[in-house]
């Protein structure tokens, strides 16, 4: 989680929580790798993004697989594929999760940068990369 404030102060982490950028917030939603998925990339967890394969750990929808629908950086939530609840009028509607209730199993690597950074990430976790 990125240090968004050094108070120790509840109210003012709330406040600096609140207040982040939307480049601090997209940390915000990472989420913890499957131990398949760490074992082969090396990386324990990472930013949710809209094409993964989640599986909800927490909650009232709890063992639920779906793809990542909408991720709502301004909320800090994830909208997941099957994850809904019927409004009364019958139509349904996602149900925001925080991305901390949730594991993904399968990686959207269409992205060449994302690629990259789960390389990085791991040679850091390795060791190797620029250190001497």
């Amino acid at each position: 989680m990125p240090v968004l404030t050094r108070s120790r102060q509840p109210r003012k982490q709330r406040r600096a929580l609140y207040r982040a950028p939307l480049h601090a917030r997209q940390k915000l939603v990472s989420a913890t790798l499957s131990p398949e998925l760490r074992e082969k990339y090396g990386v324990r967890s990472l930013p949710v993004r809209k094409g993964d394969k989640v599986r909800v750990m927490r909650g009232d929808f709890k063992g639920h697989e779906g793809k990542v629908v909408k991720v709502d950086l301004r909320r800090l939530r994830i909208y997941i594929d099957g994850v809904t609840v019927t409004k009364a009028d019958g139509t349904p509607v996602f149900r925001p999760i925080h991305p901390s209730n949730v594991m993904i199993v399968e990686l959207d690597l269409s992205d060449e940068y994302r690629k990259k950074m789960i390389e990085r990430r791991a040679a850091g976790r390795r060791g190797g990369g620029n250190s001497e």
